[in-house]
């Protein structure tokens, strides 16, 4: 946002290292938390005489606390790894934020191997995330079938396909974008797919959470023309 409003591409070294780390914080925290909220769906429609056991107060502390603590290491290590290597080939990115896969082009040391080991166990965990995430939904869906009203398989089936739709443009998108061979890099290819991963699925957030809630679209609509109302 600074970029755009003052219309400049510099960024320091340091502010470079930051953004790279809150980056991959945030996007690591996205993957653990939504694959706590399916886990919490698959309890709550398949096994809801459970909720109570599986899902308590302290369960889901304990969950929070380690989506949150795995995101921080993650991001640390990606950052400070990243980060130690020497940059020796310029210093612009072909990218419109600091992205690994640009930072690693910039790199003179065979070094970065290792960073590329740790972005595939990465990609390897973020996927185990998403099969998971698959399973449960396959398991949501043969219980929603058996459900004898058309408006409560409706709800749920619209409910749950936007999210899983979301989460595989996320997933699939920035798997590719950062395993893909060298040879398919191209700058126009490496744009359009950090749009995809890194824009798209967080501006359909609201859409998907806070928009289907009949509540927060009442409020919304009586906001908005709440000073065109006659008394």
């Amino acid at each position: 946002m600074h970029n755009s409003l003052w219309q400049t591409r510099d960024i320091s070294y340091s502010g470079c290292a930051a953004q790279l780390f809150f980056f991959m914080f945030f996007m690591s925290l996205e993957v653990s938390l939504l694959t706590i909220m399916c886990y919490d769906r698959y309890v709550s429609i398949c096994k809801p005489l459970h909720y109570g056991t599986l899902l308590g107060s302290r369960a889901c502390a304990h969950m929070a606390a380690a989506a949150w603590a795995s995101a921080f290491l993650n991001a640390l290590l990606h950052t400070a790894n990243t980060f130690s290597l020497p940059l020796c080939h310029g210093n612009a990115l072909g990218q419109f934020f600091c992205e690994i896969p640009q930072l690693l082009k910039l790199s003179c040391s065979k070094s970065y191997l290792r960073e590329l080991g740790l972005l595939a166990v990465s990609i390897v965990v973020a996927s185990s995330c998403f099969v998971f995430m698959v399973f449960s939904y396959v398991q949501i869906f043969r219980a929603v079938l058996r459900i004898p009203s058309e408006q409560g398989r409706h709800k749920a089936f619209s409910t749950c396909l936007p999210h899983l739709a979301v989460l595989s443009l996320f997933v699939s998108t920035g798997s590719f974008a950062y395993l893909k061979p060298s040879s398919m890099s191209s700058p126009s290819l490496d744009l359009a797919l950090s749009v995809l991963y890194s824009v798209v699925p967080p501006a359909l957030n609201p859409l998907i959470y806070s928009l289907r809630n009949q509540e927060l679209k009442a409020a919304v609509w009586t906001l908005m023309s709440g000073p065109f109302r006659k008394h």
